[in-house]
């Protein structure tokens, strides 16, 4: 039998088909006999195998093939960053998102709303609340629509800045917006309440939650109950602690103590 060559369009066809079935490694080791063979490397090949990798949450290979375009004169787009920004994302490193941003703006391709998301959550993962309100407001000036991940990711880096009012500011914004709230939302804009000491909104916000009939999770109850705990509310908090009874939601030891010390 003949060794047929495969060129291009075949090994592009075949690292897709891989990466958007979820399978990245048969994804990545496609790409690898790819570069042994003599079939060209184009924006295609590398859009899959970055995709590939940013599934695998293999950061540091999807910026090693980033870094690979370049010497290859393949000019970076931005499904390709966007791909790459994301499994630095989900490796929880907010530089390295802000670095591949900073490519962007060298080359002509312009960030999504998936390169945002992505860089944004990274940034809330490591507390890095005045660079996820940075890069939300450049989103605004780029004139890229939110959508309620973004938002929700702002809300949580400013509380876990421990800036309730930045928290509460952007809950506003969203409200007016079109954007559709939802129990993440609500329940960021709780903890940011809570870490700022500011029961009374806690309370207000988890109101507002019952009244849409959203369902509630560990995170808004757990933070209104610190939050009236810490002001020395107690029955308001037992108030509380009755309802997480009465919903049947699993209980541990950290909301039996918050309700016992308050």
């Amino acid at each position: 039998h003949s060794k047929v060559e495969l060129d291009a369009i075949s090994y592009n066809a075949a690292i897709s088909a891989c990466e958007k079935a979820g399978k990245w490694e048969q994804a990545v080791q496609l790409y690898s006999m790819m570069r042994q063979s003599d079939a060209e490397l184009d924006i295609i090949t590398f859009s899959a195998a970055i995709s590939a990798y940013e599934k695998g949450a293999e950061w540091g290979n999807a910026l090693l093939l980033v870094s690979a375009m370049a010497w290859s004169k393949v000019e970076l787009d931005t499904v390709t960053v966007s791909a790459a920004i994301s499994a630095c994302e989900k490796s929880c490193e907010w530089r390295r998102p802000l670095q591949l941003f900073s490519l962007m703006s060298q080359s002509r391709s312009e960030a999504d709303t998936i390169a945002f998301d992505a860089a944004i959550s990274a940034c809330e993962k490591d507390g890095k609340w005045q660079k996820t309100l940075e890069l939300h407001n450049l989103m605004a000036h780029s004139k890229v629509e939110p959508v309620t991940i973004t938002s929700n990711a702002t809300i949580s880096a400013c509380g876990k800045g421990s800036e309730w009012q930045q928290a509460l500011q952007h809950f506003t914004v969203m409200a007016r917006s079109r954007l559709e709230s939802d129990t993440i939302t609500l329940s960021a804009a709780i903890s940011a309440c809570e870490r700022g000491r500011e029961w009374e909104r806690a309370l207000h916000l988890f109101g507002t939650m019952t009244q849409r009939k959203q369902k509630t999770n560990h995170v808004a109850f757990g933070a209104a109950i610190s939050a009236c705990e810490k002001a020395g509310e107690w029955q308001q908090a037992l108030q509380l602690f009755s309802r997480m009874v009465q919903s049947k939601m699993k209980l541990d030891a950290t909301y039996l103590g918050t309700v016992a010390s308050s």
